[in-house]
């Protein structure tokens, strides 16, 4: 016998939420994932998301497929808007951030549309340091050269880290780096290196110089003078971190504010509002994928590093970024906006 319209209503009524709730893998099965990136094609962010794209999907529930998608502009800040207000908000989109998002937020930029506690964080997959670099042409070899000799070096933007970087070391450390910006993109500061227009450049990753000029490391074409991070890296144990520099506390506090988002050098996050197990199940793909040694042998052919860490523990990250004391917010924020034309 047919039930009710009433009665079907209260059947409907009695049964669990949850039970007409998709798992993930019926969720994602047969669908694909937007995976944003920042920047364009070439370059660190770009490899390291088309690497991990190729290996994700095996991972997930469902075997969903990954498509690379390249949205620069804003030096990061258009994708991460992206990602907080027009994204789908149901685990189908994913992103390589800047890490320097959390940063942007916590200085009130004005351009920032996004909230970093409310994104989905996925995981990280490297803490690398930044460096700051000379080029062997100009004679200087370490930091402490900068302090009597002005060094020129070049950067993409005066948002972008190459020009908060050494900005911030003149304020502070009174080194004379001389800042030149407008650059496309980095490899356009290196070929600026190259043809002697510029004597060094403002920040890059050091896996970006491992991996992408190998020679001019071997060859002591570059010369890094300086790391930007909480810890060294191990493979430059005599290159001072630019916290270390400071001479009192409130500098040194300053400078670890500006370092600590390497902490998130490269991490994957998602849309707010995904869901709470599909995020879960993002991560825990996440996780599995960098143990998975097809994916290690492939990284390691690339020699691209890979030094992960949890969702959970990026989102750790990010949130106490938000947490510094307003007077080292400030003084950060004094140093990071650029000065009006």
């Amino acid at each position: 016998m047919r039930l009710s319209s009433f009665a079907l209503s209260l059947a409907l009524a009695a049964t669990p939420i949850g039970a007409f709730a998709q798992t993930p893998e019926e969720f994602w099965r047969g669908k694909s994932i937007d995976y944003i990136v920042p920047t364009s094609p070439g370059g660190d962010y770009d490899l390291r998301s088309r690497l991990m794209s190729r290996h994700f999907p095996k991972h997930m529930p469902g075997n969903p497929t990954v498509v690379v998608r390249n949205m620069p502009g804003g030096l990061g800040v258009a994708a991460a808007n992206y990602l907080a207000k027009a994204a789908p908000r149901d685990g189908t989109v994913m992103h390589t951030i800047f890490q320097n998002m959390p940063t942007l937020q916590a200085i009130g930029t004005k351009e920032v549309q996004f909230d970093v506690r409310e994104l989905g964080w996925i995981g990280n997959t490297t803490s690398v340091p930044n460096v700051v670099n000379s080029w062997h042409t100009t004679g200087i070899t370490k930091i402490e050269d900068v302090y009597t000799k002005e060094l020129v070096v070049g950067a993409p933007g005066a948002a972008s880290t190459s020009t908060i970087y050494p900005a911030a070391m003149n304020a502070i450390l009174g080194t004379k780096f001389k800042i030149v910006t407008g650059y496309p993109g980095g490899n356009d500061v290196n070929l600026a290196m190259e043809k002697g227009e510029v004597g060094g450049r403002g920040s890059n990753s050091w896996q970006s110089w491992k991996s992408g000029h190998p020679q001019w490391i071997a060859e002591k074409k570059i010369h890094i003078l300086v790391q930007v991070a909480l810890e060294r890296a191990k493979d430059l144990p005599d290159v001072p971190l630019m916290y270390e520099l400071a001479k009192n506390e409130q500098d040194r506090a300053v400078l670890r504010f500006i370092s600590s988002d390497m902490g998130i050098a490269r991490a994957i996050v998602t849309t707010p509002g995904v869901p709470a197990d599909r995020l879960t199940a993002l991560r825990r793909a996440f996780d599995a994928m960098m143990k998975d040694a097809d994916f290690k042998a492939e990284a390691d052919k690339v020699k691209m590093d890979f030094s992960p860490s949890t969702g959970e523990q990026a989102q750790a990250v990010a949130e106490s970024m938000l947490k510094a004391p307003p007077e080292v917010i400030n003084r950060a924020r004094e140093l990071m906006t650029p000065p009006k034309k």
